[in-house]
Formats: C-alpha cells, structure tokens, sequence
C-alpha cells in the first residue's frame, strides 16, 4: 500500500491506496498550520495508527505539492513513516502524459495527476473539474494530454467574502437552500452562493466543451465539493472525489524503483 499526499494551499489530504483505487483510509489536515517535520511526524503517524496501519504496511510514500515549503517539510516527515521510498510528482516527472500548454514547469502537480488518473482510468476525453480552494477545469485527451483549462475562485470564496465585507449579514454554510427563492437573508445567501457555485460550473463546462470542440467528453467532478455538487450539477457525469490520490497512487507505481 502508498500512503499518498495531496498537498492544497489550504488544507491537505492523504490517503492509503491499494492498488491504484482502492482507498484504504483518507484525512485532512490545514496546510496553513506551519509545522516541523518532528511535530508532522508526530501528526501523521498517529492519523495512520488509528487507521489501523503501521510503517511496515507502507511499501512507498507519494506526495504532489503545490506549496514549496510544506514539500520541503513533508519530504523529510514521509521518509519516517513509510519502509520505501518518497515519490514527489511535478512537472518534470516522467509520466506518460503531455503539458500541452505553453508553460508546462507551471503547472500544479494536482493537475498532473488529475491528467494522469483520467487517462489511465477513464481512457476517454475527459473535463475534469476540481473543487477545492480553487476551481479548476481542465481538459485531458484520452491519450494524455493536458490541454489547459480554467482556473477560478473556489467554492468557498463567497462565502469568506461576504463574512468579511458584510456586517449585517449572517455566515452561512455551502449546502442546497429549501428553496431558490429565499424569503429570509440566511436562506437568500444560500441560494445565491449554492446555485451561483452549480450554475456558474454549468455555464463554464458548456463554454469549454463548445470551444474545445470534442464531442461528449465525460465531466469528472472531484475534490472536496464534489460530492455535494454533482448531484445538482446538470453537466457532471462522475463524482469522484478522491480522483487526486488515484492519479498520485498511479503515479508512485510508475515513478517508483
């Protein structure tokens, strides 16, 4: 089993996988929270003991990053707790996949991988559509290629622009309102910021399927959203929410020694 690391500008996930997608055990932790890799370890370990997993379990750790220093912090840290290697994927990793874009070395090793898991899983064109600290759309052939996409505020983004730029107005939490019409502010904002989040996700997988040009790609919905937004979403075909850690364990089994 890889223990795999999901490395976001908020929090991060990690995952055990068997095989390529069988999932194991799954946590979040905040990458916000500056860390050592002694107090890492220490957090760690004990998320995977309670899981019910030891270092001798662990043949090979993983880890995509898209925040340098907690790379620097977690290399370290995976080294202690798994009895293999530590695999870190990025842009220069020798996946059989194609950056198709005109700046490859910037793309988000979340994407890389995303790239990686759709065309090993699906093997179709696929619009995947990740729904963490930022919404990103991205376009993979079925043969691998990374052919660019959208990146867009995140779904929480309204919800932490109204808490800081409206006194008078209540937090809310990102669920489905009773109603679209809300007939009191708290059900007023939930309305605007559920179904302007389902909506504007609708909106854009039309605009980028029409501009790409390819007939029925499969829209993949992941991250930690995806759950709740697929079901409302009128253009999301798969929820997946741990597509990341798959294409991560996938990855590791091509990178590995």
């Amino acid at each position: 089993m890889q223990l795999v690391v999901d490395v976001g500008n908020t929090e991060t996930v990690l995952g055990i996988v068997e095989g390529r997608t069988g999932l194991k055990g799954h946590w979040r932790v905040s990458t916000a929270t500056p860390r050592t890799p002694d107090e890492y370890t220490h957090l760690l370990r004990g998320l995977v003991r309670e899981g019910g997993f030891e270092r001798e379990d662990l043949t090979r750790a993983v880890l995509g990053s898209v925040v340098p220093a907690s790379t620097n912090v977690l290399v370290p840290t995976l080294e202690r707790m798994v009895r293999g290697e530590v695999v870190v994927v990025d842009a220069l990793s020798e996946l059989p996949i194609a950056l198709d874009v005109e700046e490859p070395l910037t793309v988000g090793a979340d994407r890389i991988v995303n790239t990686l898991a759709a065309r090993e899983i699906y093997g179709r064109d696929t619009l995947a559509v990740d729904l963490g600290t930022a919404t990103t759309y991205d376009l993979i052939t079925a043969d691998g290629r990374f052919l660019g996409g959208v990146i867009a505020p995140g779904v929480s983004a309204g919800l932490e622009w109204l808490g800081r730029r409206t006194a008078k107005l209540p937090r809310v939490g990102f669920r489905p309102p009773p109603t679209v019409i809300g007939r009191r502010t708290e059900v007023c904002i939930q309305s605007g910021i559920f179904y302007g989040v389902i909506d504007a996700l609708d909106g854009m997988v039309d605009r980028l399927v029409r501009e790409w040009g390819v007939d029925d790609p499969l829209v993949v919905a992941t991250g930690g959203y995806a759950t709740r937004i697929g079901e409302f979403s009128t253009r999301v075909e798969r929820v997946e929410p741990w597509l990341t850690l798959y294409g991560l364990a996938i990855a590791g089994e091509m990178l590995g020694s």
